[in-house]
């Protein structure tokens, strides 16, 4: 096996995040599904974000949360995701590579304003319970051809890491597919994250199909997706059924920590300790970044659940779903 270029590439919607603080009775107004998210067409974005108060507009999507976390502990990223060529598009870009990941996908052309996607955007509703309802246009981020993918970069990197939000659109899936024949061609792990609930929903046949043939290394999934993909509403029973099936099983449980099964061994952590939630936006993404980070680095078990633990506790004491504070710094004091 050749000398790793990257330690993790991944493959996943470019999103930039449109955040808005809001109370109760806008969610209610609105029929949103409060919690979740939700995809949503053109004239519903326009909708959403008319009823909006003051946002901030921060690069997002679940894949490239999950490498700005592991960037700003250090690791060596790369992304593959679609953008449209327009100001969205350019915002994303700058954000990914300004901190150290890269990210050369060619952009998308928006020749005609009324058929070409423009750059993807999650509206973003955030009540005083730190609650995120999120609203996702998928816009250009559903059009990633195969024909785009860096099939050597993949080969490069330790993990190639899919997220699983991406599997829903034709193109991006085709596109998931050839890059996990890479990985496997070249000897490298595969990380998959299983995103949401709807996901298993509509693609669930296609998941357990991969785990099945075994080409699943690390399977990150919250305590209702398991439910979802395993069929049992009993944790440690779901647990169970993925047993033997992937190497490495880690299932976040909210304010009850997180539990990861490897070749065996199990580990369980508690949530880290923070003074008060403030938007729970990138949780999941964050903790998925500290798992890696440990995971590519060697780390025991429990070691690597800490600092996924830490991380998402990070980021859910501030707006947003990347980092604020200095992760490395944050890293060695707690865990010394």
């Amino acid at each position: 096996m050749t000398e790793a270029r990257y330690d993790v590439i991944a493959i996943g919607n470019a999103i930039v995040d449109v955040m808005s603080p809001c109370n109760d009775e806008l969610i209610e107004e609105l029929g949103l599904n409060k919690g979740g998210m939700t995809l949503v067409d053109t004239d519903r974005a326009r909708e959403l974000y008319d009823a909006m108060g003051p946002a901030r507009e921060i690069s997002g999507g679940s894949a490239a949360n999950t490498l700005a976390g592991l960037s700003a502990l250090g690791a060596q990223c790369a992304f593959i995701g679609q953008v449209a060529d327009d100001q969205l598009g350019e915002v994303f870009a700058h954000d990914i590579r300004a901190v150290g990941i890269d990210f050369d996908t060619p952009v998308r052309p928006t020749k005609n304003t009324d058929t070409d996607p423009p750059t993807a955007r999650c509206l973003i509703f955030v009540t005083p319970d730190a609650q995120r309802t999120m609203n996702t246009f998928l816009g250009a981020s559903q059009f990633l051809p195969p024909a785009t993918l860096n099939a050597e970069a993949v080969a490069a990197a330790k993990i190639l890491y899919l997220e699983g939000y991406l599997w829903d659109p034709e193109e991006p899936r085709a596109a998931m597919r050839r890059a996990i024949e890479a990985a496997r061609g070249a000897g490298r792990k595969v990380a998959f994250t299983l995103s949401e609930v709807f996901v298993i929903d509509r693609h669930g046949d296609d998941f357990r199909a991969l785990i099945e043939d075994g080409l699943i290394d690390i399977l990150f999934a919250n305590h209702t997706e398991l439910e979802a993909l395993t069929g049992t509403s009993d944790f440690e029973a779901g647990i169970a059924a993925l047993d033997g099936k992937v190497p490495v099983l880690v299932v976040t449980r909210s304010a009850e920590g997180a539990v990861a099964v490897a070749n065996g061994e199990r580990a369980e952590v508690a949530a880290e300790p923070i003074e008060q939630v403030v938007d729970t936006t990138g949780a999941g993404d964050l903790f998925a970044a500290g798992f890696l980070y440990g995971h590519v680095n060697g780390e025991p078990l429990e070691r690597c659940l800490r600092r996924g633990a830490i991380a998402a506790a990070e980021v859910i004491s501030h707006y947003g779903a990347r980092p604020e504070a200095d992760l490395k710094a944050l890293m060695a004091e707690k865990l010394g």
